[in-house]
């Protein structure tokens, strides 16, 4: 009786099987959403890769241009993919909340090393044994990054540049130093707690050129949430006309997530559209 049931059982399946269509394959590619570049950096003495998103209608035969986003941590395993993906879904026409841009994704080597300014405090020397060297980023960004990607693409005068945690605490030290290199910053969870925060304790250099500023820190702890807070008061405490600061507490959020939707909501606010 068991084996009459298992034939029937089988002979169903095979029934079924047969009268099902076998899809047909037409065709298959890869999908990419960008290319990488490998570029020789004099000033950092060793190679760098660029990950680079170019609008859907990127064309160098076209007399369009677009803003330059420059994303730290821009690596194919670190935030290059979703920011990519917000800025797209952000300048779709039906959205509209950002102009069509190219994003750099700026890959690491050593980030511990590129986004420090040399720290005196001993626990920061030890635990980060390769650290200190951001002048020498930064020369890199304004003296051959920027020129390159002005060269190669058809780019607009307006730059952005995102940095989380490390590279949250370059970003504002380029905002504080070099403020001309970017017309819009935006700084999440930034690392304040370098160098026993003596960053907070610098003169913001001023400028003249317009800025919007966005500062967003997630439910991190008293350090991060208190110094996130005091640089956004820094700069209120100095803003001038030609810029808009922004701050938000994100405090369903973490070190870990805080970006992406920071990062959203920075793009809402900076390209606000006027009605």
């Amino acid at each position: 009786m068991k084996q009459i049931i298992l034939s029937l059982i089988l002979l169903l399946t095979v029934q079924i099987s047969c009268g099902q269509d076998v899809l047909e394959k037409i065709s298959e590619t890869d999908f990419t959403i960008g290319k990488t570049i490998r570029i020789k950096s004099q000033l950092l003495d060793e190679t760098r890769d660029l990950n680079i998103y170019l609008p859907m209608n990127y064309s160098q035969d076209s007399l369009k241009t677009y803003p330059v986003i420059y994303l730290l941590d821009g690596s194919k395993d670190e935030d290059f993919i979703h920011i990519s993906g917000i800025v797209q879904f952000g300048s779709f026409s039906w959205i509209n909340m950002i102009p069509e841009s190219i994003v750099v994704g700026i890959g690491n080597v050593d980030r511990k090393r590129d986004f420090t300014y040399p720290s005196q405090n001993e626990l920061d020397q030890n635990e980060f044994p390769t650290s200190g060297k951001s002048d020498k980023f930064i020369s890199f960004i304004e003296k051959e990054l920027q020129p390159y990607i002005n060269s190669e693409f058809k780019t607009t005068e307006i730059k952005t540049i995102i940095g989380q945690s490390l590279g949250g605490l370059l970003a504002t030290e380029i905002l504080f130093k070099k403020p001309e290199l970017f017309d819009n910053y935006i700084i999440v969870s930034p690392s304040l707690w370098w160098d026993d925060e003596k960053l907070l304790n610098e003169n913001p250099k001023t400028y003249t050129s317009k800025k919007s500023i966005y500062i967003a820190v997630g439910k991190e702890g008293e350090v991060m949430e208190r110094t996130a807070k005091e640089l956004y008061e820094i700069l209120k405490k100095n803003q001038k006309p030609n810029t808009k600061l922004f701050y938000k507490f994100l405090e369903d959020k973490t070190h870990g997530d805080a970006l992406h939707i920071a990062v959203y909501d920075a793009f809402e606010k900076i390209f606000e559209k006027k009605e």
